[in-house]
């Protein structure tokens, strides 16, 4: 039987349910083989039905490393997001609860169960659920800000899963748990050779699988640093264990409405798709029980038609905020097959929109020759967005010509702010000193609006200095690689729209000099923002609770706190102690 792509959109995990639901007790044996055997055959179709005809064409026929490597070439060159800064408004449309849902306006956060309104991003951050020290944590690969494995994450779940592995955790001794998010140690040949794994909720493991599935697909190029759940051999890319665990996750949690709609907003945005929630049975011919085997998906023949595969029509290619006056670039991907001319390109002014930006906007061509779209590394556009004046600016990019039939449109949208005023601040005392790390802290510029922070670094090694550079997104910065014994230094400047505010003041961090680890590590706390002060998060009762000031005065004592204990306190910044927590906890309260 053959069914049309284009009219096949699927909600596997729905369909179970109901085949499930009521009638469970009363399905014979014979019946529960024929339900398995359409879920099988339901999951090895296209699970949406948006999928551009021949997108996956030329995976179809293949087999093994060969199927997995002609994946990674059809979604690698992928148009890449404005900028990390900008992640929260991307996420507005990615992962917010549908209008539908009685959570409608909550951030869809796949970490924590905390309700965090849209669109404040407080208690919030971008989390890459691929951890980015994995390879290497280097911002000039396109992983760095791809939309398919970055989402949303509560701030303490974020913390707690560090880099962590995926994993399933013992039932005891965890060292995190929220009620979606765990954090322990593994079962028993997991997390290669990790002391912790981070677990996610059965909600959510089939989402997290696939997006594992996807970054090892599209990023087989890198170089792995940490290899607890990769390897660094083009096939298959996973390790043994880990293989085994996502299969098990993949086939346990299907795919959902969610990540169908996900899949889908993303693509507008990007330009490429995740393959795992498109066809979910891949993941079989790549690591599972069809290994080796032949791979066709149910596509129609080519007709030999001139096509452009992408761009697609309406997708948006998104500037962000740009100061006034400066320039703003973004690439725009053009792969086709049998395109028979050059194809133009022209900015126009969007219909029904009142004003005339097409100014603003600049592509580096006008003119993409055929060769170039339907050779196999296709064309990269650059567009520029220079703004003049204050304010938002729309325009449409129009492909036409090259033998297609009609024009393709892709939205441009920008907004203009004035050049920001930086102010300097001051760098604070370390904190959460423990042998070869601490956390770096400074004020946060309260008249100012922040992108980001940008932390030099000067170590001090057998005499030599060595000065490094760090982004960190609140006021605080973990530092987990410091040599034991040795002496460094950190100052801080804010960013807003690529202006940079002076240095700080330079703190010095002795490390054979300042403080020890608790000696009990399970004892220690964290915290969670909640409105107008924190919740507290431990694994064991603290007593002795005592809250300071940055300037070191006693200004709360509690006698008793435990793990969901919430304290009241005005904006500002904090330092905890308890009897159990030696090293003094910085804590943030802001409106």
């Amino acid at each position: 039987m053959y069914i049309p792509i284009t009219t096949c959109r699927i909600n596997i995990q729905t369909i179970v349910m109901r085949i499930n639901a009521p009638a469970e007790q009363a399905i014979h044996s014979t019946s529960k083989g024929w339900v398995i055997a359409l879920v099988a055959f339901l999951t090895g179709m296209a699970a949406t039905a948006s999928i551009p005809a021949n997108y996956y064409r030329s995976a179809s026929g293949k087999q093994g490393e060969a199927l997995k490597t002609s994946l990674h070439n059809i979604i690698y060159n992928h148009t890449e997001i404005s900028s990390y800064w900008n992640l929260p408004q991307y996420f507005q449309r990615t992962d917010v609860y549908p209008p539908e849902n009685e959570r409608y306006g909550e951030w869809w956060d796949m970490y924590g169960n905390i309700p965090l309104y849209v669109p404040s991003f407080s208690g919030m951050n971008r989390e890459h659920s691929f951890p980015k020290s994995w390879w290497g944590g280097s911002d000039a690969t396109p992983a760095y800000i791809d939309l398919f494995h970055l989402y949303p994450s509560e701030s303490a779940a974020n913390m707690a899963k560090s880099n962590y592995p995926l994993g399933e955790t013992q039932s005891t001794g965890l060292k995190f748990d929220n009620g979606i998010t765990r954090v322990g140690t593994p079962l028993s040949g997991q997390g290669g050779g990790a002391k912790l794994v981070f677990e996610p909720d059965d909600e959510y493991k089939g989402d997290f699988a696939r997006t594992y599935f996807y970054v090892v697909t599209c990023y087989q190029n890198l170089t792995w640093k940490y290899t607890y759940m990769v390897n660094n051999n083009l096939y298959p890319t996973l390790n043994e264990w880990s293989m085994q665990l996502l299969m098990k996750w993949h086939r346990e949690d299907p795919v959902s409405q969610k990540e169908l709609d996900r899949n889908e907003t993303v693509f507008t945005i990007q330009n490429n798709r995740n393959p795992f929630i498109d066809y979910p049975d891949l993941a079989e011919y790549l690591w599972g029980d069809k290994k080796g085997q032949v791979w066709v998906p149910g596509i129609s023949e080519p007709t030999g038609d001139p096509e452009l595969t992408t761009p697609v029509q309406d997708m948006a290619l998104e500037f962000g905020e740009t100061a006034v006056g400066s320039t703003n670039t973004a690439s725009l991907f053009f792969k086709g097959e049998n395109l028979t001319g050059n194809l133009t390109i022209t900015i126009t002014k969007p219909r029904d929109y009142p004003n005339d930006d097409r100014k603003f906007f600049q592509p580096d061509a006008t003119s993409i020759s055929a060769s170039a779209v339907n050779s196999e590394s296709g064309f990269w556009l650059k567009v520029k967005y220079m703004p003049t004046e204050i304010g938002s600016h729309q325009a449409r990019l129009v492909i036409s010509d090259g033998g297609l039939v009609g024009t393709r449109g892709i939205a441009l949208t920008g907004e203009s702010l004035p050049v920001p005023e930086l102010h300097t601040f001051k760098a604070l005392p370390p904190t959460d000193i423990e042998s070869g790390a601490y956390t770096a802290n400074w004020e946060i510029p309260e008249q100012d609006v922040v992108d980001y922070y940008v932390v030099t670094r000067t170590t001090f090694i057998s005499g030599k200095a060595e000065v490094s550079e760090i982004l960190a997104e609140t006021n605080s910065l973990r530092i987990e690689d410091a040599d034991p014994g040795s002496r460094e230094t950190y100052s801080v400047r804010s960013c807003r729209l690529g202006y940079y505010s002076d240095y700080s003041n330079t703190v010095t961090v002795d490390l054979a000099s300042l403080g020890t680890p608790d000696e009990d590590g399970d004892s220690q706390l964290g915290w969670i923002p909640t409105e107008g002060g924190v919740r507290l998060v431990c694994t064991r009762i603290h007593t002795g609770c005592r809250i300071y000031d940055t300037s070191g005065r006693l200004l709360r004592m509690i006698d008793q706190v435990d793990n969901g204990t919430e304290i009241l306190l005005p904006d500002g910044i904090y330092l905890i102690v308890t009897d159990m927590q030696h090293t003094p906890l910085r804590i943030l309260v802001r409106d």
